[in-house]
Order: structure tokens, then C-alpha cells, then sequence
């Protein structure tokens, strides 16, 4: 039987996004930062769903959409596992996907009335993890 990895994820009450979609966008920075590589086995419904003190049922719907978007791999009986990167998808789509993240972005974001250099450098941090890690 394979190891569970535990899933470094803070859930934060006053975070307007839905504790799923919390649980969603943290599984997939983990999977694009390779802190869980591919074969990697996620925790269990309830140990996680223990693990962050929340419903079963809003981890299961987490996993079953990450699963859906071809993040998780379910395999009967063993459980969740990170799967193996999906076709590349092409350019024309990918510009089309960041269109619409970025539009969403900036409508929530410009009723924030912050400072651009402050939103930009915000973004530089959170996408930091996208820089490969050097090594040793």
C-alpha cells in the first residue's frame, strides 16, 4: 500500500473563495510547484476533510473537480493520486483560458483600490513557484 502524502493546505475563513475552491486552487499549486509529483498519493476524503476540520463532502467535491480537469487520477479501491500532465493544450486555448482568468482577476481585484506596483508585485510572489528550483 502506497504512503499518503499529507497536503500542506491552510484553509482561511475570511478568504471570500469557497473553502472548495481554497482546497482546489491549493492541490494545484502543489502539483505545479512539484512539491506533490506525479503517482503521488493524496489523503483520504475524511483524513483531509479531518485534517482541516471541514465536511467530507466539500473535500470529496474538490477532488472529484480536480479530478474532472485531469489533476487526480482515481484509481478503484487505492484512492487519489496526482496524475501524469494532460495534452498540452493548444496556444489559440491557453490565451483564451488566461483572457478570461485575467478578466476575472482585475474585476475582483480594482475594487480593492490598491496600487498597481502592489497587485504586480503580489502576482510576481505568487507565481514565484513557476521559476524552476535550482539545485545543488
Amino acid at each position: 500500500m502506497s504512503r499518503r502524502t499529507p497536503l500542506m493546505l491552510q484553509i482561511t475563513p475570511g478568504d471570500p473563495r469557497p473553502i472548495t475552491r481554497q482546497i482546489v486552487d491549493g492541490v494545484r499549486r502543489l502539483i505545479a510547484s512539484g512539491e506533490l509529483p506525479v503517482g503521488a498519493a493524496l489523503p483520504s476524503v475524511r483524513g483531509l476533510a479531518q485534517q482541516l476540520t471541514i465536511n467530507p463532502n466539500t473535500v470529496a467535491k474538490a477532488y472529484n473537480e480536480l479530478a474532472a480537469e485531469g489533476w487526480l487520477d482515481a484509481r478503484a479501491g487505492l484512492g487519489l493520486f496526482v496524475a501524469p500532465p494532460r495534452q498540452v493544450l493548444a496556444p489559440e486555448e491557453r490565451e483564451r483560458r488566461l483572457d478570461e482568468a485575467v478578466q476575472r482577476f482585475v474585476g475582483d481585484v480594482i475594487a480593492l483600490d490598491v496600487p498597481k506596483e502592489h497587485v504586480l508585485r503580489r502576482i510576481d510572489e505568487e507565481l514565484s513557484f513557476l521559476t524552476p528550483k535550482k539545485t545543488a
